[in-house]
C-alpha cells in the first residue's frame, strides 16, 4: 500500500522551484505562476472508475455493488501553455481522502509531466460510490472482520487508468483561443440540510439529501447558492470544454448497492449526448450543508427530475456565454494544515475501531477520524489551487464545506467571475463555519477540525483569489 509521508509530498511540490528552498521553509508556501498571452492548448481525457461487484460503497457501511443503474467516470483536462501543465478532474467518488488524493494528483502529475501543486482532483460525492482512504484501509485491514473501505487492486488500477487516458490524450491536444463564463438559476433542487432550529439556534432535524417529512420539506430553501456556472474553453468558435459548477449533495437515493452517477452524473451525460465534441465535466461546488431534501423525496422517479432540473441549469447557463480571447492564465495553489479536533484522542478511536461489539459505520468512520488525526500528526499539508483566465477564477476546495465558504468566496472579489469547486482532499469531512459549531448537528458531530478551521481557509481562499 502508498503511503505519503510529509518528506514524499513536499519533495514533490519542491521540484516545482527548481528545488531552491528546503523542505521546512516550503512547507505552506503560496506558489503563483502567470502566463500572458500564452499559446494555450486543452487536452481532455475521461475514463471508467466504475467498482466491480462486490466493493464497498460510501466506507463500507452500505450495501456493497451488486449492479449497476450507470457508470462512474473521472473526467478532466490538462491545460498546456503556460507553464508547467495543469491538470483539472472531476471524479464521479464519494471522496478521496488523504493519501488517496495525493494518489491520484501524483499520477495525474507524472503522466502530464508536472507537479503535484499543479493538480486538482475533485469528487462528485454519489453516494452508491467507492469512499477511498488508503489510511483508514489499512487500519480496518488490521482487524480481519471488517469490510474493505477501497480495495486496493481496484484503486491502483483507476491509477493505471489515469496515466493512460493522459498518456493518450496530450498528443490530441488543441489550440485553445478563448475563454467563456457564464450561470443559470437552477429551481428546486439545492435547499440547506440545517434549517430546523430551537430558538437558540441550535440544530433539532436535519432536512438529509431526500425527506419525506412534510413539516421540514415545507420550510424555507434557507442559505444556498441558487446559480450553476459554466466556464468554457474554445478553439476559435469550437467549444471544446465546459466545466459545470453546481452545489448540492448529487444524491436522490443511494444505499441499494446500484452503483450510479445520480442526478448531476445523468444531467452531465446528457450534454455529453447533445454535444459529443465538447467534453462536459461536472463539478459539486461547497455543498457540506446543502442537499435537494425539501425538493426529494427519495422516490426512484426524483432522481430522474432532479436531472432535468439540473440539465436545464445547464443549458440556461450556456445559452449566456460569451467567448472572449485569453489574455492571461495564472495558476496559484496554498497549503494549509486545518487544527484536529481536540476530542480525538489516538488511543480511543483504536479501542473504537477495534471493539467488535460496534456496528461497521461505528467502526470504519473511527479509521477515516484516526487517518486524519495521523496526518495533521505528520503534517502533511492540504493544497488549495485556483485557475484563472483573465477575470474569470475557480477555486478547488477540500471536503464537505459549507456554502458559506463558497459565498465568502464570491464577496473577496465580487467583481470576478469565481467558479467554486469542493469535494478535493477529503480528509477533514465536513467543514463547517465557526459559528455553526455551537449549533450542533450532524455535520458538526462528523466535523474533523476544531472551529480554527474557519480563519485557515478564509486565509488560504483569500491568498489564492486576491489580485
Amino acid at each position: 500500500m502508498t503511503h505519503f509521508s510529509r518528506r514524499d509530498f513536499l519533495a514533490a511540490s519542491l521540484a516545482a522551484t527548481g528545488g531552491t528552498f528546503s523542505l521546512d521553509e516550503w512547507a505552506f508556501a503560496n506558489r503563483e505562476d502567470t502566463t500572458q498571452n500564452p499559446n494555450l492548448h486543452i487536452a481532455p481525457f475521461r475514463f471508467d472508475v466504475s467498482p466491480p461487484k462486490g466493493h464497498s460503497l460510501c466506507g463500507g457501511w452500505i450495501k456493497p455493488v451488486v449492479g449497476y443503474d450507470d457508470s462512474l467516470e473521472a473526467i478532466g483536462y490538462v491545460l498546456l501553455g503556460a507553464g508547467k501543465p495543469i491538470v483539472v478532474c472531476a471524479v464521479d467518488w464519494t471522496g478521496l481522502l488523504n493519501d488517496a488524493h495525493i494518489a491520484w494528483r501524483k499520477a495525474l502529475a507524472e503522466a502530464a509531466g508536472t507537479t503535484i501543486d499543479r493538480v486538482a482532483v475533485q469528487c462528485v460525492h454519489q453516494h452508491n460510490a467507492p469512499f477511498a482512504c488508503l489510511n483508514a484501509e489499512q487500519l480496518i485491514i488490521e482487524q480481519g472482520d471488517l469490510p474493505h473501505i477501497v480495495e486496493l487492486d481496484f484503486f491502483n488500477s483507476c491509477l493505471d487508468k489515469a496515466r493512460k487516458a493522459v498518456t493518450a490524450a496530450i498528443p490530441k491536444a488543441e489550440p485553445v483561443t478563448h475563454v467563456a463564463h457564464s450561470q443559470g438559476k437552477v429551481v428546486k433542487v439545492a435547499s440547506n440540510r440545517r434549517i430546523d432550529r430551537d430558538k437558540n439556534g441550535k440544530i433539532l432535524r436535519m432536512r438529509g439529501s431526500s425527506c419525506k417529512d412534510e413539516r421540514l420539506r415545507g420550510m424555507t430553501e434557507g442559505i444556498i447558492d441558487p446559480w450553476l456556472k459554466t466556464i468554457a474553453f474554445y478553439n476559435k468558435d469550437k467549444k471544446l470544454v465546459s466545466s459545470h459548477y453546481y452545489s448540492t449533495h448529487p444524491m436522490s437515493y443511494y444505499g441499494d448497492g446500484r452503483v450510479s452517477s445520480d442526478f448531476t452524473g445523468i444531467a452531465r451525460k446528457q450534454r455529453q449526448k447533445e454535444e459529443p465534441g465538447c467534453t462536459h465535466i461536472y463539478f459539486t461546488g461547497c455543498a457540506g450543508n446543502i442537499s435537494a431534501g425539501k425538493y426529494n423525496d427519495g422516490s426512484h422517479e426524483m432522481r430522474n427530475i432532479l436531472a432535468k432540473r439540473i440539465h436545464d441549469g445547464m443549458i440556461a447557463s450556456e445559452k449566456q456565454l460569451k467567448p472572449e480571447p485569453i489574455g492571461h492564465v495564472t495558476w496559484k495553489s496554498h497549503d494549509i494544515l486545518p487544527p484536529v479536533r481536540d476530542t480525538f484522542q489516538e488511543e480511543v478511536l483504536k479501542k473504537t475501531i477495534s471493539n467488535k461489539a460496534n456496528s461497521v459505520v461505528n467502526r470504519n468512520r473511527p479509521s477515516y477520524m484516526l487517518a486524519w488525526l495521523q496526518r495533521v500528526q505528520k503534517k502533511i499539508p492540504i493544497t488549495l489551487s485556483s485557475l484563472q483566465l483573465n477575470n474569470i477564477k475557480t477555486l478547488h476546495l477540500p471536503a464537505e464545506s459549507f456554502i458559506e465558504y463558497q459565498l465568502r468566496a464570491q464577496s473577496i472579489q465580487p467583481d470576478q467571475f469565481i467558479a467554486t469547486a469542493a469535494y478535493g482532499d477529503g480528509g477533514p469531512w465536513y467543514i463547517p463555519v465557526s459559528e455553526e459549531y455551537p449549533a450542533g448537528g450532524y455535520e458538526v458531530s462528523v466535523a474533523f477540525c476544531d472551529p480554527e478551521v474557519d480563519a485557515v481557509m478564509t486565509q488560504g481562499m483569500k491568498s489564492l483569489l486576491d489580485s
